[in-house]
C-alpha cells in the first residue's frame, strides 16, 4: 500500500498527472478544489472512488482520494470546526482510520505562544476514533521542532509524543533514523522556491508502530521535479508498506 501526503498549492486539475505518476493507493493532498470544481476538469470517476473533501473555501481545501479499490469515507465525527482535518475510513485491501491534516497554524489566527493549534486540539477531540485500531496521520503539518520554544502550546515536539501514545511512528524518521528537525531532505521550499532558499521538512504520514517494520520504501520528491517544474513548493512524501 502507497501512501502519498502533498500540498498541491491550488490548481490540481493541472497537476494530476504529477500525483497519478506517484502511483498512490490512498492520497491526503493540502490545498485542493473541491470535488465539483475539479470535476468540471476531469473525469474523476475514472480515478476510483468519490474523494473526501473538507473545507469552506472551495478553491482551496484538503482532499483524501483513493485508488486501487481503497475507498476514503467521512467518519460522522468529523468536527467542522477543524475545518482542515478531517476522520477518514479507509476501506479496501487494508482498512485503516485516517486523520488526514491540513494544519493551517498561523494563516488561521493562531498564536504560537498561547493557543495550541488545529492538530493539538483535533488529537484530543478524534482520540477514540484513532485508538480503534490501525490509524495513520498524515498531511501538511505546517510545523517542526526546529520552531519549537519552552512552554509554547505549538509545539510539534508535542505532537510527536503524543502521537506515540497512541502508538504512531513518524515514517520519515524511523526509515532514514534521522531525528525530529535534523531532516536532510526538506518537504517545504518556502516562499522564493529555490533550493537554496529557506527550506523546512513540514510534512509527515505517522503510521502503526506495527506497520513501521513492514515500511518497504519512503520516498520525499526532489526540488527539480516539483518546485522547479512550477507544481507546488511543497513537495510529496510517499511511504510504501507491505501488509
Amino acid at each position: 500500500m502507497r501512501i502519498v501526503a502533498w500540498n498541491c498549492n491550488m490548481a490540481l486539475h493541472r497537476k494530476l498527472d504529477a500525483l497519478l505518476g506517484l502511483r498512490p493507493d490512498v492520497a491526503i493532498v493540502s490545498e485542493c478544489a473541491e470535488p465539483d470544481r475539479l470535476r468540471a476538469s476531469l473525469n474523476l470517476d475514472s480515478l476510483g472512488a468519490e474523494p473526501v473533501w473538507v473545507g469552506r473555501n472551495p478553491h482551496k481545501g484538503l482532499a483524501v482520494l483513493g485508488f486501487n479499490g481503497y475507498r476514503p469515507r467521512l467518519d460522522p465525527r468529523c468536527r467542522r470546526s477543524l475545518k482542515h482535518i478531517a476522520p477518514i475510513r479507509i476501506e479496501g485491501p487494508s482498512t485503516f482510520n485516517l486523520l488526514a491534516v491540513w494544519a493551517q497554524n498561523f494563516s488561521d489566527g493562531i498564536r504560537r505562544k498561547r493557543q495550541p493549534g488545529p492538530l493539538r486540539l483535533a488529537l484530543h477531540h478524534y482520540r477514540d476514533f484513532l485508538a480503534e485500531g490501525p490509524s495513520v496521520v498524515a498531511g501538511d503539518f505546517n510545523n517542526s521542532v526546529y520552531w519549537d520554544r519552552p512552554g509554547w502550546l505549538m509545539n510539534h515536539a508535542w505532537t510527536v509524543d503524543r502521537l506515540g501514545l497512541f502508538g504512531l511512528a513518524s515514517a520519515y524518521h524511523g526509515f532514514t533514523g534521522e531525528a525530529q528537525g535534523a531532516e536532510t531532505l526538506p518537504t517545504l521550499y518556502w516562499r522564493d522556491r529555490r533550493k537554496d532558499g529557506p527550506t523546512y521538512h513540514i510534512d509527515y504520514i505517522f503510521l502503526p508502530q506495527a506497520w513501521t517494520g513492514r515500511l518497504k520504501e519512503l520516498r520525499v520528491g526532489t526540488f527539480e521535479e516539483w518546485c522547479l517544474a512550477g507544481l507546488s513548493d511543497h513537495v510529496p512524501i510517499c511511504a510504501d508498506i507491505g501488509l
